[in-house]
């Protein structure tokens, strides 16, 4: 295994201990009622303090609601690609294997998603609809950043021609910053769930981008 591919692993490592550390931090430090009906929230000044801040920004909450639907169609579009290359190529097996890798990683984020909506970490600050709905870790900020990360990897390697390549990575990029910044500010989550969202983002993202190198270097 090359080196490279070695050091991706470990920083995938690195940043999903940081994740569970992070969790951990949030359910034992600075617990407080700083939430709605009462629920509590680790690292309530920080949080509460941020959250002062930035107020709360419906209309900002229901675009990035809305244009969480792009990552959602890349989801798709890898999965027919992975469709018809299984279709014409007429093994599962001879199917790229970052596409299948990709699929792989889908199933994690997926998997990841369902886990925090059972367990719990913490509460929105503001009611959506009147429920209290689980917040953490921000699941639009992992959703953008695992799902666009890699749709820039993958576009990346397929897009030919150069100029191209470039506007659309950084269209992504673009579109990625936007996302995160807007989830961020529009009041609907607690500044833990971004950070969150974004290390267990991170680990899952090298991950794949590990998995992925093993298979190029050997």
């Amino acid at each position: 295994m090359k080196l490279k591919t070695k050091r991706n692993f470990c920083i995938a490592a690195v940043c999903l201990l940081a994740f569970m550390l992070w969790t951990l931090a949030i359910r034992l430090l600075d617990v407080a009622p700083i939430g709605p009906q009462g629920s509590s929230v680790g690292f309530a000044a920080f949080n509460g303090a941020f959250h002062d801040l930035t107020g709360v920004h419906m209309r900002l909450y229901t675009l990035t609601d809305w244009l969480s639907l792009i990552p959602v169609g890349f989801v798709f579009g890898f999965a027919l690609l992975g469709l018809v290359q299984w279709i014409r190529r007429k093994h599962i097996l001879k199917v790229d294997y970052s596409i299948l890798v990709l699929g792989g990683f889908y199933i994690l984020v997926l998997a990841a998603y369902l886990l925090f909506e059972e367990l719990a970490v913490n509460y929105r600050p503001v009611l959506i609809s009147g429920i209290l709905e689980a917040s953490y870790p921000s699941s639009t900020t992992m959703l953008v950043l695992c799902v666009m990360t890699t749709a820039s990897m993958q576009l990346s390697e397929r897009i030919q021609n150069s100029t191209f390549r470039k506007a659309v990575c950084h269209g992504i990029h673009a579109f990625t910053a936007f996302m995160v910044v807007g989830r961020l500010i529009s009041g609907v989550h607690w500044i833990t769930d971004i950070i969150g969202g974004a290390l267990l983002s991170a680990g899952l993202v090298m991950l794949y981008h590990a998995v992925v190198g093993v298979k190029r270097k050997s």
